[in-house]
């Protein structure tokens, strides 16, 4: 069996955030969603769990942070293009989601970063490795 990541997020409105990932292109296990959760199949062996707070709160005695206050986590994720980059970008913008900072375009490297509806970021970005500086 291949290492597999389950990140789990707690978030606001299930069904709002379950349309969000389902814009980008996203489908969903519903083998492991119910009224309180849902497994977002990012690729083979990447998942999101978005959990209802209370939900998220039977796993983690620690208070919830607000992702739209305080930056709880960066969660990245390759695209194959810089044009898939800007897809997925836009694309989340349209679902509803906010970019938190202007593309960043380091010559091997390109990446947009957007706030989901709770405000969690993804940063979608293309690196050319062929192109990437030689390590100092």
């Amino acid at each position: 069996m291949s290492t597999m990541i389950f990140i789990n997020l707690p978030i606001r409105d299930l069904a709002a955030t379950m349309a969000y990932y389902k814009a980008l292109g996203f489908a969903h296990n519903p083998q492991f969603t119910d009224e309180t959760a849902a497994c977002i199949v990012i690729s083979e062996t990447i998942f999101l769990m978005v959990l209802t707070h209370d939900k998220f709160k039977q796993f983690s005695p620690l208070p919830i942070a607000d992702p739209r206050q305080q930056t709880q986590a960066l969660y990245a994720l390759a695209r194959a293009s810089r044009a898939a980059v800007d897809e997925i970008a836009q694309t989340g913008l349209a679902a509803g989601g906010t970019e938190v900072r202007a593309v960043q375009d380091l010559g091997f490297m390109y990446s947009r970063a957007i706030a989901d509806l709770d405000g969690h970021v993804w940063e979608y970005f293309y690196m050319d490795m062929n192109a990437q500086p030689p390590a100092a």
